[in-house]
């Protein structure tokens, strides 16, 4: 019997080595994009470095915590921490702390956070919650089971509207669109999909131009060149940007547009900072990084032991991943200005724990799935008796 060789012990190890080389690289990059901002608005260089370890450090606490948490018992809790969600995402539109126009963050001592970021996370859970039910179910019937649908995306429809009031179109469209593109691929058939996406794009595009501001953002989207000095400005310093990276990049710490040329240059637009510093080659790392992590994950998903398992990895994978190659296309000019982070690599305490909460859950549905894997058989039994007794959860 030939003695099958492979890369890795099991699906968990390339998820955990990728991800460690992510934050790596995010950590780096968080002070080599922020230390000029930190040394003039506070006098000190490490200022966002030392905020970063210390949300760093309690990401992955979540992260262990989420892992070692039997993600079927979250079924129970969802309810509660939905309620929590909710109420915290009404005091921060009383009692939050505005920045930039937009009242989203609850302080703490000196930590604050962003309520609409856990948001994201629970939105998630509902929307497996409720796809689940209807997968499982052989005869889904409107009249009986309909709670287990619109009770959730109920309440994940109020979570997107109290973020959209802070206001956060970007994140209200992440809270609502993940639940519902799980239930587009899970739920409808392909046939309906081009209609219902429209009609989305449709709405969305409705809902943004209600503000001035989003309607701009929309035209210089088209050509920021227009108004390169004011609503194209960060658009045009970001395609310079990554431009002016060239094929190696100009070196760790020697980017020059992070001295106040190319706003947000820790958060939203870190990405251009990193493509600035290390260039052609530098990108095509975290491309590949990203692209691994995502064929493995979905490996996870289409290996969980249930229904819901299955459901929610691949609602963490819309959540991270997508929210990855949102921050791509926008910084690239391929999206509007629509301030998603870049999982891993951007500034954002509360974006990073939920990230890393969400990459535990799906982490501990890939441990529980290879425990309920059937043991091997002794040789002693008969050929004809050794059949694989797995079942697909369809």
């Amino acid at each position: 019997m030939r003695t099958r060789y492979t890369l890795f012990k099991s699906e968990t190890e390339p998820i955990v080595i990728i991800m460690a080389i992510l934050l790596v690289t995010g950590t780096i990059n968080v002070f080599s994009s922020s230390y000029v901002l930190a040394a003039m608005d506070f006098e000190n260089p490490y200022y966002f470095l030392q905020r970063h370890l210390q949300w760093l450090l309690l990401g992955i606490v979540a992260c262990w915590l989420c892992r070692r948490m039997n993600y079927q018992r979250m079924r129970g809790l969802m309810f509660v921490g939905m309620g929590i969600t909710v109420f915290l995402l009404i005091a921060v539109l009383f009692v939050g702390t505005t920045v930039n126009g937009a009242q989203r963050w609850l302080a703490f001592g000196p930590l604050s956070f962003q309520p609409a970021e856990f948001a994201k996370l629970m939105a998630v859970l509902m929307g497996a919650f409720s796809i689940s039910a209807v997968l499982s179910k052989e005869r889904f019937r409107i009249d009986r089971d309909g709670g287990r649908v619109f009770i959730p995306f109920g309440a994940i429809l109020v979570m997107a509207f109290l973020v959209y009031r802070e206001p956060d179109f970007g994140t209200a469209c992440i809270v609502f669109g993940v639940p519902l593109l799980m239930a587009l691929v899970l739920l409808v058939s392909p046939r309906s999909w081009v209609w219902i996406s429209l009609l989305t794009l449709i709405l969305a595009f409705s809902i943004g131009t209600l503000q001035p501001y989003r309607m701009k953002r929309l035209e210089v989207w088209y050509d920021p060149w227009s108004d390169a000095r004011d609503a194209g400005y960060q658009m045009v310093q970001s395609l310079s940007t990554i431009g002016s990276g060239g094929i190696f990049g100009m070196g760790f710490g020697d980017g020059v547009s992070k001295y106040e040329y190319l706003p947000e240059a820790h958060t939203d637009f870190a990405f251009a900072i990193f493509s600035q510093e290390h260039g052609f080659f530098g990108v095509l790392l975290i491309f590949f990084l990203f692209a691994v992590l995502l064929v493995t994950c979905m490996r996870v998903a289409a290996r969980a032991k249930d229904t819901f398992g299955q459901v929610l990895a691949l609602g963490i994978i819309f959540l991270v991943l997508g929210q990855a190659l949102a921050n791509l296309a926008m910084v690239s000019g391929l999206l509007p200005v629509v301030g998603v982070p870049l999982p891993f690599i951007s500034y954002g305490g509360s974006s990073l724990i939920v990230t890393m909460a969400g990459m535990g859950m799906l982490l501990g549905i890939a441990d529980r799935s290879r425990d309920t894997l059937p043991a091997v058989k002794k040789k002693s039994e008969k050929p004809e008796t050794r059949r694989s007794k797995i079942h697909i959860v369809r």
